[in-house]
C-alpha cells in the first residue's frame, strides 16, 4: 500500500512538473504563417532561424545571391515586435561605423558616446565577409556577451538580441575569410540552396499576382518580444536524459579524434547543441529531447566549425559530408 502511494504521488508531481508548450507552439505556427505569405519552400532555413531565436544564438545564412536571405531576416524581424537593424559590410567599414563612437558635444564640453547599428533586437550584417579582419573582429565582445566595451565603459544590450549574418559562398573577390573565434559565435550555419522548379513556378505566380503592394506590405506582427524572453525561458526547463548529454557529448568528441578533420569542434559546440535540441524539441511540444533533436541541431552547429584536411577537402569531401559520416558512427542511446 506504501509502495502505491508512494508511485502515486511521484507521477502525480512529475505531471505538474511538466512544461506547458502549447502556447509557444502557436507563437511558431502564427510566425510561419506570415513568412509562407512570402517566402516560397525554405522551411529548414525558417526552422532553424527561430530556433536561434529560442536558443539565444546567432546564424550565419550562406547562398548565391537571390535565395531569400536577407528578406527572410527582414520579414522574421517584421512578425515580432523588436527593433531591427542592418548593416552592409563593406571593405572601407571601420569598427566604430558598427558599434559607434564619441563625439564631443560642444555645449557641455564632454564627450558623448553615440550608439552604433549594433543596437538593437535584431542586427542583420549583410554579407559579412566583406569587411575586412579588425571590422569583424568588432563584434567579437558583442556576439558572445551581448554587451560592447568603449573608453573603458561598458554598454549592454537589449534584449532578445540576435545578429544573422548572410555571405555568398561562390564570389571570394573583395571579401575575407571569417576567423575560426568569429564562426565559434554562431549557433548555426545555415546552407541555402536553390528553389525546385514547383516552387519556382509559385515564386514567379506570387510576383505576377503582386500589384501596387511590396511583400513586406503582407507581413503582420503576431508576437511581442517580452514573449520571445518568456520561450527562451520555458526552453531552459526541457528535461534531458543524461544518456542524451553523452550522445552529444560524444559526437562533439567524436569531430576531434576524426583522422578527416584538422580542427574539431569546441566545448562552446558542445553546449550550442544541447540548447537547440532543447529548442527543436520545445517547438514540436515536447518538453524533454530525443536523439532526432540532437541529429537536427548537430550538422548547422558544427558545419562551420570544423575544418576538413587539405587531402580530404582535394578529395571532395566537405564537412557536412564528414559530420553525417560521424552521427552515423555514434551509437545511438536506446
Amino acid at each position: 500500500m506504501e509502495n502505491t502511494t508512494t508511485n502515486t504521488t511521484s507521477e502525480s508531481l512529475e505531471f505538474e512538473s511538466r512544461i506547458n508548450l502549447s502556447e509557444l507552439q502557436e507563437s511558431i505556427y502564427k510566425i510561419k504563417t506570415e513568412l509562407n505569405k512570402v517566402i516560397v519552400g525554405q522551411k529548414r532555413m525558417i526552422d532553424l532561424l527561430l530556433v536561434a531565436i529560442l536558443s539565444d544564438g546567432h546564424a550565419l545564412i550562406e547562398g548565391v545571391p537571390g535565395v531569400a536571405k536577407t528578406i527572410t531576416a527582414k520579414l522574421l524581424s517584421r512578425t515580432i515586435t523588436i527593433d531591427f537593424s542592418r548593416i552592409q559590410f563593406t571593405p572601407d567599414l571601420m569598427p566604430s561605423d558598427i558599434l559607434g563612437t564619441s563625439v564631443f558635444n560642444v555645449k557641455n564640453s564632454e564627450f558623448e558616446f553615440k550608439k552604433g547599428p549594433i543596437f538593437s533586437n535584431m542586427v542583420l550584417i549583410d554579407e559579412i565577409n566583406r569587411a575586412p579582419a579588425k571590422t569583424q573582429a568588432a563584434l567579437f565582445e558583442v556576439m558572445e556577451e551581448q554587451q560592447i566595451t568603449i573608453d573603458g565603459t561598458t554598454y549592454s544590450m537589449g534584449s532578445p538580441f540576435i545578429v544573422l549574418a548572410t555571405q555568398n559562398p561562390i564570389e571570394q573577390e573583395g571579401t575575407y575569410r571569417l576567423p575560426e573565434a568569429q564562426l565559434d559565435r554562431f549557433l548555426f550555419k545555415i546552407n541555402v540552396n536553390y528553389p525546385t522548379a514547383e516552387e519556382e513556378l509559385e515564386i514567379v505566380t506570387r510576383e505576377q499576382a503582386l500589384i501596387n503592394n511590396t511583400k513586406i506590405d503582407k507581413i503582420e506582427t503576431v508576437i511581442s518580444g517580452e514573449k520571445i524572453e518568456q520561450y527562451k525561458k520555458l526552453i531552459t526547463q526541457i528535461k534531458v536524459e543524461e544518456h542524451l548529454l553523452k550522445y552529444i557529448s560524444n559526437i562533439v568528441v567524436s569531430t576531434r579524434n576524426n583522422s578527416f578533420l584538422f580542427l574539431g569542434a569546441s566545448p562552446r559546440a558542445t553546449i550550442a547543441i544541447l540548447k537547440a535540441s532543447k529548442a527543436f524539441a520545445g517547438i514540436n511540444g515536447r518538453d524533454f529531447i530525443t536523439p532526432e533533436d540532437i541529429k537536427n541541431a548537430a550538422i548547422p552547429v558544427l558545419q562551420h566549425r570544423v575544418i576538413v584536411t587539405p587531402e580530404r577537402e582535394m578529395e571532395g569531401l566537405t564537412s557536412t559530408q564528414i559530420i553525417e559520416q560521424i552521427i552515423e558512427s555514434v551509437e545511438i542511446p536506446r
